[in-house]
């Protein structure tokens, strides 16, 4: 369920839980297009043959793959009216506990850590963890940095 708030209801964010998006599920075609994309051709992403003899039993994702998922996550999670622009600011303390197997679906669960004002807007830190459905660890945590401007 997307949270829905205007630019000026921004500032009292902090503390919310934001909840869940739903599972999407990670393919090898989305795989083999990030690793065109990064030049990061490595065997346990690409060669699905060989990938199921290596340490994971199949090809997984790459981290970094996994991460730009928040990006489509974000749109099921909050919504602020009102705004003329949005920007990812950045991230703080990324970790990835457990690899995505190809095939495996994934979610984002996040909530807003702390909102700042900054020149001419907000800046909001979220605690977001992308979970693997039946994982007993997540793929991602990481505090996102996004700022909001009227």
């Amino acid at each position: 369920m997307t949270t829905t708030i205007t630019y000026e209801r921004l500032g009292g964010l902090a503390g919310t839980d934001l909840g869940h998006t739903e599972y999407r599920t990670v393919t090898q075609d989305q795989v083999d297009l990030f690793a065109d994309a990064t030049d990061d051709h490595q065997w346990i992403h690409v060669d699905p043959e060989r990938a199921r003899t290596g340490p994971f039993g199949a090809p997984i994702a790459h981290g970094f793959l996994t991460l730009s998922l928040a990006v489509p996550f974000w749109t099921e999670l909050l919504e602020v009216k009102g705004v003329t622009t949005k920007v990812n600011y950045g991230l703080d303390k990324v970790r990835f506990p457990a690899p995505v197997v190809v095939g495996a679906r994934v979610r984002m669960r996040a909530t807003v850590a702390e909102v700042v004002e900054v020149r001419g807007g907000y800046q909001i830190a979220v605690d977001q963890t992308i979970e693997i459905e039946g994982g007993t660890k997540p793929a991602v945590v990481a505090r996102g940095l996004y700022r909001f401007y009227a």
